[in-house]
């Protein structure tokens, strides 16, 4: 049976992967792993995984096919190259890291290994914004995401929720853009607002972040002459056409994290381990959008945004 390891057991993990995990156990023994014994303990039993591991080391001892790496972003580049040097697969959460010159070298050096390093880019794999997708070619795509009065330093923000603002705008252009207007609006070092123009001779693109919105939402919307479709908060799908506007919304039993495309995107990159199909996130689209952010971050350290 394929042998597949997580480091890392924190929030993330244990929202978005371990429930799904533990649905996969007929196809994949999975190794728990952090030195958080009780934590390790705890999980273990919540989801009657069989194999722990109290550190990389040990992890990688047990020879995995891959490794799953949900640990915070500063350790992601250290773990991702010990794992590919050991020959090893890998999934990190987004994003790879919040350096793109390392993201670049690290997806070079999976090249070089002949090995998959997939970012969990999730909203690319929620299945309404799939379905958006779909509706090509698209002239105008405008993807927002807003939160409540929230206060978070310039670069935690740019590389922690805009990265998927810009990979879903870039996901649902379905184009390499050929050119970018960056603004980031801050006080006191912390963001307000971040936005990209991002423009193809055919189309532009607009990815928006609003720290200081009213209310938490999430909007991604494809516009062409067959209509103007839009997907609301992964959960509802409506089309305006012909004067008519038509709706669709998930059956009520539908499990969140399939709608929110964590579980299609953990079985895509299974099935890219069994050599099934290609990564599930091509290197050369996530290199772009972790370059994107890092453009937004240089634009706010120009205009002395950030502490």
């Amino acid at each position: 049976m394929l042998k597949i390891g997580v480091l890392g057991l924190g929030n993330i993990a244990q929202k978005a992967y371990l429930p799904v995990m533990a649905q996969l156990q007929d196809q994949v023994d999975w190794v728990l792993c952090t030195r958080n014994v009780a934590k390790l303990k705890n999980l273990q039993q919540k989801f009657g995984f069989a194999h722990t591991a109290a550190d990389l080391d040990a992890l990688l001892a047990q020879q995995p096919t891959a490794i799953f790496i949900h640990t915070p972003t500063p350790t992601h580049a250290t773990y991702i190259e010990k794992c590919l040097r050991a020959g090893v697969h890998v999934y990190v959460d987004k994003p790879v890291s919040d350096n793109a010159a390392e993201v670049k070298r690290l997806y070079q050096l999976a090249a070089q290994q002949g090995l998959l390093l997939t970012a969990g880019f999730n909203r690319r794999f929620a299945p309404l914004n799939a379905k958006l997708q779909q509706r090509q070619p698209a002239q105008t795509v405008l993807v927002q995401k807003n939160r409540v009065a929230t206060a978070q330093p310039v670069p935690f923000v740019l590389f922690d929720l805009m990265p998927h603002v810009v990979d879903t705008a870039l996901f649902l252009l379905g184009q390499t853009p050929t050119h970018y207007h960056y603004r980031v609006l801050a006080q006191d070092g912390l963001l307000q607002q971040a936005s990209v123009v991002l423009e193809t001779p055919t189309a532009t693109a607009y990815a928006l972040l609003n720290m200081q919105a009213g209310a938490n939402s999430e909007t991604a919307e494809l516009q062409n002459p067959q209509g103007i479709a839009q997907v609301t908060d992964l959960a509802t799908y409506s089309v305006q056409a012909n004067g008519v506007t038509t709706q669709q919304v998930f059956p009520d039993w539908t499990p969140n994290l399939e709608r929110r495309g964590f579980a299609p995107l953990i079985r895509a990159f299974i099935a890219a381990v069994q050599g099934q199909q290609v990564n599930p996130v091509s290197p050369a689209s996530s290199i772009l959008t972790h370059e994107v952010c890092q453009n937004l971050l240089a634009y706010a350290q120009k205009n002395k945004l950030t502490k």
